[in-house]
C-alpha cells in the first residue's frame, strides 16, 4: 500500500527547469576554437573538438565565414532584432498637421450643431431667423 502511495507522490513531483538561454559567445573564444579546428588533421579530430565543447558544426560554419569577411569584427557578437528607425521629421510634422486638422473639423462640426439647435430653438419659440446666404450684415 505504502509503495503504490509512493510512487503516486513520485508522479506527482514535476521537475521546473529554468528558461532556456541563447548561449554567446565571445570573439576571443570564437577564435580559439577555430584555431584549434584549422589545427585538426586526423580524421574524427574536429568532431571531437566540438563534442568537447558543446558546439555543431553549423557553429564552425558561421564563424569561418564571419572571419572570412572581417577577422575579429565578424566574430563580434551583433544585436538581435530589427533595427531601430529614426523618425523622419518631416513625418512626425505630417502627424501634428493632421491632429491639428482633425481638431478643427471637430470644433466646426460642434458649432454647425450649435447653429441647429439655435435654429430649432428659434422655430419653437416662433422667432423668424433671416435667411442668410452666408453674408453677415
Amino acid at each position: 500500500m505504502e509503495s503504490m502511495a509512493q510512487a503516486a507522490h513520485e508522479e506527482q513531483a514535476v521537475e521546473v527547469t529554468e528558461k532556456a538561454k541563447r548561449r554567446q559567445y565571445s570573439a576571443a573564444y570564437k577564435l580559439k576554437i577555430l584555431q584549434e579546428a584549422d589545427g585538426c588533421r586526423k580524421p574524427g579530430e574536429v568532431g571531437a573538438l566540438l563534442r568537447r565543447e558543446g558546439l555543431y558544426s553549423s557553429h564552425l560554419a558561421a564563424w569561418r565565414k564571419a572571419r572570412a569577411k572581417g577577422e575579429r569584427k565578424g566574430l563580434e557578437a551583433r544585436p538581435r532584432g530589427p533595427q531601430a528607425k529614426v523618425p523622419d521629421p518631416r513625418d512626425q510634422k505630417l502627424a501634428e498637421q493632421e491632429r491639428e486638422t482633425a481638431r478643427w473639423k471637430a470644433r466646426a462640426e460642434l458649432a454647425e450643431a450649435l447653429v441647429e439647435i439655435q435654429k430649432k430653438v428659434a422655430a419653437l419659440l416662433g422667432i423668424d431667423l433671416p435667411e442668410s446666404g452666408g453674408k453677415r450684415s
